[in-house]
């Protein structure tokens, strides 16, 4: 059967820049180990698929898989497919807003249209980020980055592990220059960070008054990922952690990918009431780059 499906730079409002995602439309009667196959074709980071809602209330249900596995969440999945949703509503003139179902659960969205192809979403996220297990040491991250354990930390910032539905280790790395050295090799990788359910690492240093940040993972191979949604909201369990915050929101600029050639922009927003972290929302723009059909 064809089914229509759409690609889309995530976290760039310009074309080749960004996060890669393919969105497979039409996906109802899809089985699971089909949609495998299917990202495995497309061979991007993630690829969704987008169902009929459980709840009529909301706009769509999303898998989301990667070349290797399928996953319960993931942030350039849903800004990007909010964005494709919401240039395709008939009611697509101005802010738009609508609750997408995930394996994690219902994540609420707003969509603002820029253009035919361009539209900006954000959302927030459906489950706080909490710490999965203790940091680092230093020595051990800096060899899993290929860096020395001098250029890990800075300020009071230390290794952590945070998820927010996906589990990250997220190591501060001292300097931009440092962070454009990394590279780890795929036995440091595996032996430093393969502990996890998901093993990744976000490295991220200062950028003015935002952050520069690089992740990279194993799907299977160890790459490295242009604009991680799902990494940001899990480093506001970091910022928690490591960040003279006060109450009030607290909007976060952190840029990805530019080492790769593909800049990416994603804006992170905390709200914290009490000393508490109360909500968190990822945002950014997203552009439709390609059309066509799959036979799935």
């Amino acid at each position: 059967m064809r089914r229509r499906f759409v690609t889309l730079d995530v976290f760039t409002d310009q074309p080749f820049a960004g996060n890669p995602l393919a969105v497979v439309l039409d996906a109802e009667g899809l089985a699971a180990d089909r949609m495998q196959a299917v990202a495995r074709e497309f061979n991007l980071s993630e690829t969704v698929f987008v169902l009929p809602p459980a709840d009529s209330r909301h706009r769509a249900r999303l898998r989301i898989f990667t070349p290797a596995r399928e996953l319960p969440f993931a942030g350039h999945p849903t800004v990007g497919t909010a964005v494709l949703l919401g240039l395709r509503d008939e009611d697509s003139t101005g802010l738009r807003a609508f609750g997408l179902e995930e394996e994690v659960g219902i994540v609420s969205c707003a969509v603002e249209r820029r253009s035919d192809r361009v539209g900006t979403a954000r959302f927030r996220v459906p489950r706080l980020p909490e710490p999965w297990g203790e940091g680092l040491e230093p020595a051990r991250a800096a060899w899993g980055l290929g860096l020395d354990p001098t250029e890990i930390g800075f300020d009071r910032h230390r290794p952590s592990r945070h998820s927010a539905g996906v589990p990250y280790d997220l190591v501060p790395v001292a300097s931009l220059e440092a962070l454009a050295r990394a590279q780890p090799s795929p036995e440091s990788f595996q032996a430093v960070f393969g502990a996890s359910s998901h093993p990744s690492v976000y490295a991220y240093a200062r950028e003015g008054h935002g952050f520069r940040a690089r992740m990279f993972f194993t799907a299977p191979s160890l790459i490295e990922d242009p604009a991680t949604g799902s990494a940001a909201a899990s480093f506001a369990g970091t910022l928690m952690q490591y960040e003279p915050l006060g109450d009030g929101e607290h909007d976060v600029r952190i840029r990805q990918g530019v080492e790769m050639g593909r800049p990416s922009e994603i804006a992170l927003q905390v709200v914290i009431r009490h000393g508490e972290l109360a909500s968190a929302e990822i945002g950014g723009s997203a552009v439709v780059v390609s059309e066509g059909e799959i036979e799935a």
